[in-house]
């Protein structure tokens, strides 16, 4: 396939192979743009007909030291000919822009694998600060070059070459390396340049009104492309064609901006005034970008001085009548849960995100985790159940959010909904819905009948209550966190209506289980083994399905999106398994649940090292489970190859863990 862009069409005389998918991945200083590489060369993927799926890497230091491997940044992008589910495993070709991007994505690579490196920058300065020995350079290290395929680019001087005249400052120049770099891939993988073209000529161009800016970043794109034509340190190029897709219009979408764009949708869906309170933190805040620049839609945006006053800020637009939601991650969802049981106790139809990642406290706030799950479910004080629902991927999370607001609208209670660092962060092709595809949310608000009293806590078919609006004739009312009476809302401290009530707000919560759909079991209806996953584990759990029934193993899979209440048909499907795995990326948290509510003998594979599941990690559980070598013990967990450990096969129950590594 040739490339084409302002210049001329590139023909390329090299051979092709082609591949039916690949993974890239580029990384380099938090300072060398390879988010903005990455999130290109995924767009024109996408455009050009691959599906993709994404996998960005942020440090976990706001300023780590440049150089460091504390300090680099990642991106990994999966583009195939086909379905895909996950960023993929193995990485196919790594462009390395330091000795620090090498030393932390080596031993990513498959066996084979292109590494690109920018040779310039493996002075010995570099080399220390990465962490290597002194007078040792990976770049002539025999294992290496047996290994992979090095190609070492002096990116920086030909960067600095290509923009000798244009007039930019050193800095400046250096800046835009990151171009050149996305370029030569590009040519390598037969990827047009179009698009980036015209991102950089509209962004920087028009938007940021540095026209000399653009145009340096579009000639070193072209330098670095044509320089892989020229040079003949690449003997041939790949290509990975299109996929098949269902018909309709399709956009890569990242996880938070579908999520706000649900709730925008919602909004609308409800004829409602979308108010979104927030206090910025990672990885939630695009959420509250995204929404900011929805004002056209009427969307309001409130940037609250801390969790809890956003918290509170969110019942207010509530009480009013109009869409209160708020977003956090797990630290920002601790100091909301005070006002959430408020919101709980008034039965107020507030929606709650959580975008979680790793923790405990600040934990690792770049990475990905699910360890919010038992606080979602069980983190106030008191019986205080919520609904509590998950999205499954980048795309997903636009239909779950509709999902949140229409249970909360129906049965007027605060919905959490839960997303990680994997989705919120990741992309993929989604396909736009028809207008006609989106069912109304049906939204009843009671009007003053002359001679009633009005009743706060009276019920509907649903046990919800009436949503009054605030200064309608008739419908005074009061509401708060002190226990309410049954019917009349007036303030109790009667013992037997605390009872009363607290169950009855523990049936509403049941009742939604009327609107949960039944579960899709993902292979045969019984079997040796099921699979039980919920959240960002989606992709990786049916991809590792997939393959054990193609090898001829009876395995099938569930995914959750409902956690509470769980779908009606969850207890007999984990009967008609002999064996059931959870992978989950945290300590068992669903799998407690599951053993607790159905006594099931449910294991777990549990990972809690900041990264998506690998398809090979669950696999291999798979045929541990299946082997009958797991024994009596409660979990698996994935042996990590850059832990030290003296005896990677240690013995657990040394230490009195009940658990074995994979």
């Amino acid at each position: 396939m040739a490339a084409s862009s302002n210049t001329e069409v590139l023909e390329s005389n090299k051979p092709t192979e082609e591949l039916a998918s690949a993974v890239i991945r580029f990384a380099g200083d938090s300072g060398d743009g390879m988010q903005l590489a990455g999130t290109q060369f995924t767009d024109t993927s996408a455009i050009f007909g691959n599906d993709v799926a994404t996998l960005p890497d942020f440090p976990a230091e706001i300023r780590a030291p440049a150089g460091t491997v504390a300090g680099v940044s990642g991106f990994q992008i999966n583009f195939a000919a086909s379905d895909i589910h996950t960023p993929g495993d193995e990485v196919n070709a790594l462009i390395a822009m330091n000795p620090a991007a090498f030393k932390a994505h080596i031993d990513d690579v498959q066996q084979g694998g292109i590494i690109v490196v920018n040779e310039d920058e493996y002075s010995k300065i570099n080399l220390r600060k990465a962490g290597y020995p002194e007078d040792y350079n990976p770049l002539d290290d025999e294992k290496y070059e047996t290994k992979y395929r090095i190609t070492k680019v002096p990116i920086t001087r030909l960067n600095q070459e290509a923009l000798a005249e244009s007039g930019m400052g050193a800095k400046e120049i250096n800046r835009c390396k990151n171009m050149f770099a996305l370029g030569l891939i590009y040519w390598l993988y037969q990827r047009p340049i179009d698009t980036t073209v015209k991102y950089l000529e509209d962004y920087f161009g028009k938007k940021k009104h540095l026209p000399a800016v653009a145009e340096a970043n579009v000639k070193t794109l072209k330098a670095g492309y044509f320089f892989g034509e020229t040079t003949e340190m690449f003997p041939v190029r790949f290509h990975v064609a299109r996929a098949p897709v269902d018909p309709g219009r399709y956009r890569k979408i990242g996880g938070n901006e579908a999520t706000a764009m649900g709730f925008a949708t919602a909004a609308q869906l409800a004829s409602k005034t979308l108010v979104y309170c927030s206090y910025p933190i990672t990885p939630a805040t695009d959420v509250l970008h995204s929404l900011a620049a929805m004002r056209n839609f009427g969307v309001k945006t409130f940037q609250a001085e801390d969790e809890i006053a956003a918290m509170c800020s969110a019942i207010g637009v509530s009480f009013a009548g109009q869409l209160g939601v708020t977003g956090t991650s797990g630290p920002g969802l601790a100091l909301k849960s005070e006002a959430l049981n408020l919101a709980m106790m008034m039965e107020l139809p507030v929606v709650i995100i959580n975008v979680q990642r790793g923790g405990p406290s600040t934990g690792l706030p770049t990475k990905t985790e699910q360890s919010d799950l038992l606080q979602a479910l069980y983190g106030r004080n008191g019986d205080s159940p919520l609904v509590v629902i998950a999205a499954q991927s980048p795309g997903d999370c636009f239909d779950t959010a509709i999902e949140a607001t229409r249970l909360a609208i129906k049965y007027m209670v605060p919905v959490v909904m839960l997303t990680d660092g994997y989705i919120g962060n990741g992309a993929e092709p989604w396909r736009i819905p028809e207008a006609s595809e989106l069912k109304p949310i049906e939204v009843k608000h009671p009007v003053h009948e002359e001679g009633k009293v009005f009743q706060p806590y009276s019920r509907d078919e649903n046990l919800a209550r009436p949503w009054a609006i605030p200064g309608t004739k008739g419908l005074q009312h009061r509401l708060g966190g002190l226990e309410k009476g049954h019917i009349s809302g007036n303030v109790s401290y009667d013992f037997e209506n605390h009872q009363f009530m607290t169950d009855l707000r523990r049936m509403k919560i049941e009742k939604v289980a009327q609107d949960v759909p039944d579960l899709h079991v993902h292979g045969e209806e019984t079997g040796d083994l099921l699979l039980v996953g919920w959240g960002g584990t989606y992709g990786s759990i049916l991809t590792a399905t997939d393959r054990a029934r193609a090898a001829g193993k009876k395995v099938a899979c569930i995914h959750l999106r409902h956690l509470n209440p769980m779908p009606k048909n969850l207890g007999k499907i984990l009967k008609n398994y002999k064996q059931v795995l959870v992978p989950e990326l945290n300590t068992g948290q669903l799998r407690l649940i599951l053993r607790g509510k159905f006594l099931v003998d449910a294991r777990g594979l549990n990972k809690v090292a900041g990264k998506p599941f690998l398809v090979e990690e669950i696999e291999q559980a798979i045929e541990i489970m299946l082997a009958g070598k797991l024994g009596d013990r409660e979990y698996l967990t994935p042996r990590l190859h850059k832990v030290d450990l003296d005896d990677q096969d240690i013995d657990l129950s040394k230490f009195g863990i009940n658990a074995a590594r994979i």
